[in-house]
């Protein structure tokens, strides 16, 4: 079958179609009122009429293209509807056309979870603000320009680093790290420079400097801020020149080198107290990353939680899995919550870990007479130092467990859930909001 060659474009197309109507249309309500002039009739009722049949085309003719234009969009609707439930964004729709933008915006997001998931798989991430750090990584990694990576201790720094270098053309190239907090006092110089045999007592031999083993590729000082200043301004000369020497060596040695810098301190506060170069600083925030704590990006909790758990070949319970999401901070961040979840696991019985196998910051005073009154079916003890929990409160600590339970069984397909709570579906939506439950957590891909 031979292909055509020739494409009309649907914004061409279209047009000439509607105007093409209104010219024949225009032309025969002409025609028409010619002729009643010319036989002396009256054309009220004719125009009448041909206006109702070219009315009737029209509206024909509109829906027979708007069913060819759409029909495409549906059933790609309905097929993806099929393989990814989309139930939260169909209940806030009021039309076909806003639920259709919920569901194009929901595929472009998973999407991009996709893409994130195969451009940087050792980082484990799925919420907006990581994917938005993760874009940026994408657009800064094949460029030679400084980094300086901003965040609390444990949100990933170095894995942000790892890559930025993987993804950079220098990939192939050595990949040098350095934590500066790990540098001795007076040993600097000698770590980033190195030295020269007999430069000082215990030189026994030549050392190779971290700046030279990472020329042509990457160097990352990680903890960059517990930089002494004396190091620093060395530091600047070597950024500004691409020179330096070895301690007790007269040589210049010229380098081509990347840098990235990390620290969890504010470099700025720091420059203003003297106690970090300005100029420095400037030469180093060239490109600043700024890597969320978990606390401001909870939707990947489940994700990382799930993840730690098939590491160590072992399952979360929903009611603890929710726990973990619902803790109001975190300090240490990712490092924190893979040490709960490594904690847990040991402590746990059958591979499953459990809301008992958690700490008790992580438990709370407030969920674990709920957690008592939704899994053993009593109430606390009124001798506890704190007093029992209202009725209200546990009638809405058992609801709570028993849609949880519910998004268990059905792997968080909402559909079902509902279905076995014998409720509307849209009734468990709002019963989800009003818990504040990710059902998203309960998915099997996560």
């Amino acid at each position: 079958m031979k292909t055509s060659r020739y494409h009309v474009s649907f914004y061409i197309i279209i047009p000439l179609i509607f105007a093409g109507y209104a010219v024949l249309a225009s032309i025969s309500t002409y025609r028409l009122t010619q002729y009643c002039l010319k036989h002396d009739l009256d054309p009220g009722s004719l125009l009448l009429w041909a206006l109702i049949v070219i009315s009737i085309i029209g509206s024909v003719c509109g829906l027979i293209i708007v069913w060819i234009l759409l029909k495409p969009v549906s059933n790609f609707i309905r097929n993806a509807q099929s393989v990814m439930p989309l139930k939260e964004a169909e209940e806030d729709a009021k039309d076909p056309i806003e639920k259709w933008g919920h569901v194009f915006n929901e595929i472009t997001s998973r999407l991009s979870i996709v893409e994130t998931k195969e451009l940087f798989p050792e980082i484990i991430a799925e919420s907006e603000i990581m994917r938005a750090v993760l874009s940026q990584i994408k657009k800064v990694a094949p460029t030679d320009s400084t980094v300086l990576i901003i965040g609390e201790s444990g949100t990933g720094k170095e894995l942000v680093a790892t890559s930025i270098y993987k993804q950079s053309l220098r990939n192939d190239k050595p990949f040098i790290k350095l934590n500066c907090v790990a540098v001795p006092d007076g040993l600097w110089e000698s770590e980033l420079f190195g030295h020269e045999k007999g430069a000082f007592t215990g030189a026994t031999s030549r050392k190779i400097g971290r700046f030279e083993l990472a020329n042509s590729g990457t160097l990352f000082l990680d903890e960059i801020g517990d930089m002494p200043l004396e190091t620093q301004a060395k530091m600047l000369r070597v950024l500004q020149e691409r020179e330096f020497e070895r301690v007790g060596g007269t040589r210049s040695i010229k380098v081509d080198v990347r840098f990235i810098a990390a620290t969890n301190k504010d470099l700025k506060k720091m420059v203003e107290v003297k106690k970090f170069r300005e100029d420095l600083f400037f030469r180093l925030n060239v490109i600043r990353l700024d890597i969320p704590p978990l606390r401001d990006r909870r939707d990947d909790i489940a994700v990382l939680v799930n993840h730690f758990c098939r590491q160590r070949e072992i399952e979360v319970s929903p009611i603890a899995l929710q726990m973990l999401m619902e803790n109001s901070s975190w300090p240490g961040n990712v490092r924190e919550l893979q040490n709960i979840v490594e904690r847990a696991a040991v402590m746990s019985e059958n591979d499953i870990i459990e809301p008992r196998h958690l700490p008790e910051n992580i438990i709370g005073s407030g969920i674990a007479p709920l957690l008592a009154v939704s899994s053993a079916g009593e109430s606390p003890d009124a001798g506890d130092d704190n007093s029992p929990p209202s009725l209200d409160d546990q009638l809405s600590g058992i609801e709570r467990a028993m849609i949880i339970e519910a998004l268990r069984k059905s792997e968080g397909v909402q559909v079902k859930a509902a279905g076995l709570l014998r409720i509307k579906q849209r009734s468990l939506w709002h019963r989800i909001k009003k818990h504040n439950i990710n059902a998203k957590a309960f998915k099997k891909n996560n």
